[in-house]
This record gives structure tokens, sequence and C-alpha cells, in this order.
């Protein structure tokens, strides 16, 4: 078995301010979460965005995939989870019961 390195994809952003409101008014979030979640939200924008132009071929090297030079030894037998088959899996164990 070999083992494939590590890679992920990396954005260096900015932080914005632009306020926006969860769409369940009777969920309530502390401010540093909502600032949190709309940090995340705008950076994943601004990557989508820019692998679109980079794919498009209209910008250049926004974004670039990150592999590691030397892989993590103790993550060798590390297997990705299949979310979806998992919860898909949970649901049918539950039904049984």
């Amino acid at each position: 078995m070999t083992s494939s390195p590590v890679s992920r994809v990396v954005y260096n952003g900015k932080r914005n301010s632009s306020p926006r409101s969860p769409s369940n008014s009777s969920e309530i979030f502390t401010p540093a979460h909502e600032e949190n979640v709309r940090f995340i939200y705008e950076a994943w924008q601004c990557v989508e965005r820019d692998l679109r132009n980079q794919m498009s071929g209209s910008e250049r090297g926004l974004v670039e995939e990150y592999v590691e030079k030397i892989p993590n030894p103790s993550l060798k037998a590390f297997k990705p989870v299949d979310l979806s088959d998992l919860k898909r899996r949970n649901t049918q164990d539950a039904k049984k019961s």
C-alpha cells in the first residue's frame, strides 16, 4: 500500500465585516459565533470565486493546493469518512432498534 501526500486548498483571505443574521430567529448566537461563521462563509466564497476564475483562465495563482513534503507517519492508516454513508448506516441501525 502506497501513501499519498496530504493535500489541502489554502487561501489567505482578509476578514470583512458585513452584517448577516441567522435565518432562524428562534436560535440565539453570540456575536463571536456570528463573526466566526461570517468570516468562514466569506472566506469560502472568496476561495470558490478564485477557483472559478483560475479555472476559466482569467486569473492565475490565487489558490494553490498545499501538499506536505513529508507526510505525517501517524496518519499513514488514515481513511477518509464518507459522512453521507455513515449517516445512512446510523439511520438504518436506528430503525432496526
